[in-house]
């Protein structure tokens, strides 16, 4: 039987004395693209952020590959929140995506020519090229999101997880980032991605992780993205729009 890429056992996680994730389990296998939902203050930032020993676990146990996060680093990329990065940091586009390359290169060392042209190569293809050498800081919110997804990309991992990756941007980065994502899956690597908006889950992911304090359900998402899930993960009165899987969320 495969392995799982990820797998979650019982965690739970708080903020300031107070539970913000309690039973949270769930696995996830290679090649998927999963989009992680559910209502504001659910916890769906600091599900990844535990996971990735970024915030402390009250208890629980994940694993990666099989192995522990200490044993897998090296295969997975995180792209944070936009909100949660210092813009204001002096320092080019360039220099943002050849740090995703430290872990090859080594901290103490200067990047060779090859890391700036690996560098240079996902920054292109992310259609940011021309502003290698720009300041982040004059970037606009979706150009500095497209640079810290070629950080992700040049890293060359298994696994990714992104944090609202589209909140703020302009369509065209959208839909940039989410044909890059669509690659990714295609090419057998594995993607969780938080994300904020309903209409669009059934076009972009095809499993999807309802979170509300706890996994509320997660599968394909043909198969649970369903307007009972949405109410149950939400609350409020929802309204299920048609065939297209439309839907708008009436918080109570």
């Amino acid at each position: 039987m495969e392995t799982a890429v990820i797998q979650v056992n019982n965690l739970a996680a708080s903020y300031q004395k107070n539970t913000v994730l309690h039973d949270v389990s769930f696995q996830v296998h290679s090649g998927t693209l999963t989009g992680i939902v559910g209502p504001n203050g659910a916890g769906k930032s600091t599900l990844i952020k535990a996971m990735l020993q970024l915030h402390p676990l009250l208890k629980g146990e994940v694993q990666f590959f099989g192995q522990s996060f200490k044993k897998a680093k090296k295969r997975i990329g995180y792209v944070p929140q936009r909100g949660s990065v210092d813009w204001d940091f002096p320092t080019d586009a360039l220099d943002v995506v050849t740090m995703g390359l430290y872990g090859q290169i080594g901290w103490l060392k200067i990047p060779a020519r090859t890391h700036r042209e690996k560098a240079y190569a996902a920054l292109e293809k992310m259609g940011m090229a021309d502003y290698a050498k720009r300041q982040i800081s004059q970037l606009s919110g979706g150009q500095q999101q497209r640079v810290f997804l070629a950080r992700a990309l040049v890293q060359e991992a298994d696994l990714y997880f992104m944090d609202e990756p589209l909140a703020g941007v302009d369509a065209a980065t959208e839909r940039a980032i989410m044909t890059t994502l669509q690659e990714l899956k295609s090419m057998g690597k594995t993607v969780m991605v938080v994300h904020h908006d309903l209409q669009t889950v059934p076009n972009y992911f095809d499993h999807v992780l309802f979170l509300n304090r706890t996994v509320v359900e997660h599968g394909r998402t043909n198969e649970v993205f369903t307007p009972e899930m949405i109410g149950r993960t939400y609350g409020g009165n929802m309204q299920w729009m048609g065939a297209n899987a439309n839907v708008v969320h009436s918080a109570k």
